[in-house]
């Protein structure tokens, strides 16, 4: 008898950077404020870049490009929800106004490494282990990744 098919959720977040600081989404969950850095889902027909970059824009209202490939994490949630996640970066020159297009979104913050890494209303440990990542300094470019077919034109 074989094993019933592997499906994990293929989710991307995009670190956004700028002056030292780092911004997170807040959203509410079970009627408590979490913390999370851009992130969500990868949609049928969608390239990885273009998931982060929807998100971006749905979550902050930011109309950018990821520059690099930060971290490709493998996780299984308390729930047992298995997930891939494609840790993206995006260095600004200036923090800027946020301006989020998604009803789940209550706002951002533009808060320090420390904030994050201390704070104890992160959507999950991966936002910690996120900055962690950042903070290595070790990045891809993004021609690692690769969309091949005719449904990404």
């Amino acid at each position: 008898m074989s094993s019933p098919k592997f499906r994990p959720n293929i989710t991307v977040a995009t670190i956004v950077h700028a002056q030292n600081k780092f911004l997170v989404v807040e959203e509410w969950v079970n009627g408590k404020p979490t913390w999370n850095q851009p992130a969500g889902h990868l949609e049928a027909n969608e390239t990885l870049l273009q998931a982060a970059e929807r998100e971006l824009l749905e979550e902050t209202g930011i109309s950018a490009t990821p520059q690099k490939l930060i971290k490709i994490h493998q996780w299984i949630a308390p729930d047992s929800t298995p997930f891939i996640r494609f840790l993206f970066e995006l260095e600004l020159p200036n923090t800027c106004e946020t301006h989020p297009q998604d009803s789940d979104i209550s706002c951002c913050h533009w808060v320090s490494a420390q904030q994050i890494i201390e704070s104890n209303c992160l959507r999950s440990p991966l936002v910690a282990q996120s900055i962690l990542c950042f903070q290595e300094n070790t990045t891809y470019p993004l021609d690692i990744l690769s969309a091949y077919g005719d449904h990404f034109g």
